[in-house]
């Protein structure tokens, strides 16, 4: 197959330059996407920007948002199972990743390993990512980019009624939604109820992996008006899910009950969100401001089985974004941004991993755009202030315990420098040279205990100095009528990289881990190639690759880097006249190498390949299209282990075949 691809992308090639190059295809221009500070072209932009519309991530059937997100070149996800991940975005993930929803800084308790994203797919507009650091546009944490969830539209007039469901055969499971949205004049409002279930998961041999099973409930609604010179835009969203716990030896602790169940009496995470936000767009006189507000409530709990609550933490946010857009000139932009949160973490379970804490952040920056013919450049520099206070918890911080309560806080600057050069209209060149800033989290600070979701015995260290790294990145893009192309070389260099290290120590069996930190490099690069051969119609072909490499100063390796990988596809989509309209169907071969250079705790994982299939029809229908499709993953059955799926540990491999069947109609009157 890649034989095949890559003589017809020669073929291509020349054949795209062989057009008049004074023809400009429209269909291939660029969207314009919000990236969460303001809109812009991605081909005006210096960051390297990935917009990713819920139509993609619809037609893949992804198990969950980060799964969606891992389709995309440089991107992969951290596993616990299927249900658990996080996104990784150049071998960064967790509170080294900064995630907005609602325009807003999301945080559900991220800094340990199986602690999912936890986010559903259903009722957005789309994900745009940001790769590589943006800590001047939107605080710290931003060290390895910026995953900005926007939520859904409203119908642009009268009533609309949508529903969708997936089946997945793997896991025995459904995910359903239902939304409708209403406009009359200039108010709008919006309602979307949803629900999933899946039982436990089956490998490449037809095994199941106990208690990988998982549950989720969600509400989300939304209401606004638009004036001329005030527009307003009200969310809440609220979720409830299970997450089963998977342990070593679980076939000796767990009995196996029916393949279908989906009972919860065995030990798994409760995650409980809330969340409120307003979105207000003012225009003044000659400028635009903007200013959104919310509040987040996040309850994470551990059922050790049976009902009995073991860990229950309860982290409640309030966030604050004010930017102010200014036209400078003919040729030159002005946003003046600043933010504000305010985190509280409380414990009220037994068991306790993390103390009680608060948190202060504050962000000012200034960003400037200057656009000549051909040239942008774009600058800005911003000053961060952070403060944290830990509180004496039972059972972690008390007196006569090694790491005792404590209080401080951390100052920082971030700066940016990009260029852009589009010497014509399908053909640019940018690079980016930017900072990011993060304070060490409470895990890495305060840590004094067992922590039985990865059975080690963890060390925090107060000490900790903040994270902070330099990233340059360069991209060239070719965009013409057959042929896309884009690549991407980064150079990522931190100082102070904090990473958990084994001791020599045991406590009670289990060992002992303690955080660390030095200085890290993170190198690599990713490239896509799509191809519009004229001589197939209808044909559309893929390439993709990615690489990642991260070293400790010390030249060991960093933990979690994914393996380099390799993506294949064949995209056939013809529109029809009759009882179909579209239909499409797109074969992908991904194969991903072997990774041999492991951290110290961790080990290698070998090569594997797999084979997946997509495929849709769209009906039309009086009042809305019928959109129906097919999604098949793994299925050859292999049995492989991915590098990032911390379940290689317990001796467990990833999921085998899968069929995803999926309906979706939206109904307007």
């Amino acid at each position: 197959m890649k034989t095949h691809l890559f003589v017809l992308s020669l073929l291509a090639f020349t054949n795209s330059f062989a057009q008049d190059k004074k023809t400009v295809d429209t269909s291939t221009l660029k969207e314009v996407v919000v990236s969460g500070f303001i809109p812009i072209d991605t081909k005006s932009t210096s960051l390297n920007i990935e917009p990713y519309s819920l139509k993609q991530i619809n037609e893949k059937n992804p198990l969950n948002l980060s799964d969606a997100l891992a389709k995309i070149p440089g991107i992969s996800q951290m596993t616990t199972g299927n249900s658990i991940s996080k996104p990784v975005i150049r071998g960064l993930y967790g509170n080294r990743i900064l995630v907005l929803f609602s325009g807003l800084r999301f945080d559900n308790q991220q800094w340990q390993d199986e602690h999912g994203l936890g986010l559903s797919q259903i009722g957005i507009d789309r994900v745009e990512v940001i790769k590589g650091p943006a800590s001047l546009l939107y605080g710290s944490d931003a060290l390895g980019g910026v995953i900005n969830i926007i939520e859904e539209k409203p119908t642009q007039e009268g009533k609309k009624l949508d529903f969708g469901v997936q089946a997945f055969s793997n896991t025995l499971g459904t995910l359903t939604n239902i939304g409708y949205s209403n406009r009359k004049g200039n108010k709008w409002k919006r309602l979307r109820i949803g629900f999933e279930n899946h039982a436990d998961y089956a490998d490449g041999n037809g095994d199941r992996v106990l208690n990988s099973r998982n549950k989720g409930y969600y509400l989300k609604a939304g209401w606004g008006f638009e004036k001329a010179k005030w527009i307003q835009e009200n969310s809440y969203n609220f979720s409830y899910n299970q997450f089963g716990f998977i342990m070593p030896d679980l076939n000796t602790v767990f009995t196996a009950d029916d393949r279908f169940s989906r009972s919860m009496a065995g030990p798994h995470h409760n995650v409980i969100l809330n969340m409120i936000s307003s979105q207000n767009t003012f225009f003044l006189k000659k400028s635009t401001l903007k200013l959104n507000a919310g509040i987040q409530s996040n309850v994470r709990m551990e059922d050790e089985g049976g009902g009995q609550i073991s860990l229950n933490m309860h982290l409640l946010s309030g966030l604050q974004n004010l930017k102010w857009e200014k036209k400078l000139g003919k040729r030159t932009s002005f946003v003046g941004n600043q933010q504000f949160t305010y985190e509280n973490n409380t414990n009220y379970g037994g068991r306790i991993i993390i103390p009680d804490a608060t948190f202060i952040e504050g962000n000012l920056s200034g960003y400037f755009k200057v656009k000549w013919d051909k040239v942008i450049v774009e600058t800005g520099l911003g000053g961060n202030y952070k403060y944290i206070k830990t509180i004496a918890t039972r059972h972690l911080n008390m007196p006569g315990d090694k790491i005792q309560p404590f209080a401080n806080d951390r100052t920082t600057g971030n700066g940016m420098i990009g260029i852009v050069y589009n010497p014509n209209s399908w053909f640019s060149i940018k690079t980016n040279t930017a900072t990011g800033f993060r304070s060490p989290n409470l895990a890495e600070l305060s840590s004094n205990g067992l922590h039985e979701g990865v059975y080690r015995y963890e060390f925090g260290d107060p000490n900790l100095k903040s994270e902070q790294n330099l990233n340059t990145d360069l991209t060239l893009e070719i965009d013409r009528q057959q042929l896309f192309f884009s690549a991407s070389v980064f150079n990522d260099v931190f100082n102070n990289y904090v990473y958990l290290s084994p001791t020599s120590n045991k406590f009670y069996g289990f060992p002992v881990f303690k955080y660390m930190q030095q200085d890290a490099t993170l190198l690599g690069g990713e490239c896509l190639l799509v191809l519009k051969p004229a001589f197939i119609k209808n044909i559309e072909l893929k390439e993709g690759f990615t690489y990642t490499k991260g070293t400790l100063k010390d030249d060991g390796n960093l933990p979690f880097i994914p393996a380099a990988r390799f993506t294949s596809a064949i995209r056939l989509e013809k529109k029809l006249r009759g009882k179909i309209s579209r239909v499409f169907a797109e074969p992908e071969y991904i194969y991903v190498m072997k990774q041999d250079l492991p951290a110290r705790f961790e080990t290698g994982t070998g090569s594997y390949y797999l084979l997946n299939f997509t495929s849709g029809i769209t009906v039309p229908a009086a009042k809305g299209n019928w959109q129906i499709g097919l999604t098949a993953t793994n299925i050859t059955n292999n049995i492989y282990t991915d590098h990032l799926s911390r379940l290689k540990y317990y001796g467990l491999y990833n999921q085998g075949i899968n069929f995803v069947l999926s309906a979706r109609k939206d109904i307007k009157w």
